[in-house]
């Protein structure tokens, strides 16, 4: 694996496109938390911790009608924190690469923080498959509307984690509102957005095949405890017959051709990147 660094770099250079697929892992080097576990979940929440409640559980709609203050404390936190960061050098670089791709590139991500539109990546070129926590949505869902979140300003308290009052209402019915975030055990999921992303990133791909471009996919801290990010890059691969870049610490392993890269998302694409300016 000591080789696969430059491999991967010779292999984005000579590709005609560029499919980059991220999971959480790639927002840890800009120091957000990737809740791996109920005990990385505690340790970046400790109200949280003494109530018992696991990230499995807290990521649950039924909380903003049960309890939409803890609720709100929860997203309202992790929106400021969203807000506040900033996106590490990882994302700069791999923008500078994809930016000067022939035939463009689409980014696929199972965050909901952001941060790659935050780094400069365009906005009709990412497909956030499990939405985003800038948008809102009623948490009744009596209307398929979607808004904005950015005029929205949670405070928290944290001693005893519960958002202050007001809470944000859907303007239609009254209703607490919520993130437009795909969460567990969710149906009321307003997801004509994401739809729509998804209409475009397949869309680009059908001119990729019928080009027959030459596709690359570099694919960043994507676990394997919610998979759908690694599934959809090796599908891919698979079906352009492209190379897949897997950059993760821990679940690193890839199909046979491939090529990996045990790396922290900022050390994987630095080392990729030295290559290509090399």
């Amino acid at each position: 694996m000591n080789n696969n660094s430059k491999i991967a770099a010779q292999e984005i250079q000579r590709s005609d496109a560029m499919l980059i697929t991220a999971g959480a892992g790639i927002g840890v080097d800009s120091g957000l938390p990737d809740f791996r576990g109920n005990e990385g979940f505690w340790k970046a929440y400790p109200p949280i911790a003494k109530l018992g409640i696991s990230f499995y559980e807290m990521a649950n709609p039924q909380w903003f009608h049960n309890d939409p203050h803890l609720a709100w404390a929860f997203y309202g936190h992790r929106l400021n924190l969203y807000r506040k960061t900033e996106p590490h050098p990882g994302f700069y670089q791999v923008l500078q690469l994809a930016k000067k791709k022939m035939d463009g590139y689409f980014v696929f991500t199972s965050n909901v923080d952001g941060q790659f539109q935050k780094a400069g990546f365009y906005e009709n070129q990412i497909d956030e498959c499990h939405g985003s926590i800038h948008h809102l949505q009623c948490s009744h869902s009596c209307t398929e509307k979607i808004w904005s979140a950015d005029s929205l300003d949670i405070k928290v308290d944290l001693e005893v984690f519960k958002a202050l009052d007001p809470l944000p209402l859907c303007s239609h019915c009254g209703s607490v509102s919520r993130p437009n975030i795909l969460m567990f055990g969710d149906w009321g999921w307003i997801s004509h957005r994401n739809r729509e992303q998804e209409t475009r990133l397949n869309q680009w791909l059908d001119k990729l095949n019928k080009k027959r471009s030459q596709l690359v996919v570099l694919e960043i801290g994507a676990g394997t405890a919610v998979p759908t990010v690694r599934h959809l890059s090796e599908t891919i691969a698979y079906k352009f017959s492209a190379k897949l870049i897997r950059i993760n610490p821990r679940d690193y392993y890839v199909p046979h051709g491939h090529y990996s890269i045990p790396e922290n998302a900022a050390e994987g694409i630095r080392k990729i990147f030295e290559h290509i300016l090399s």
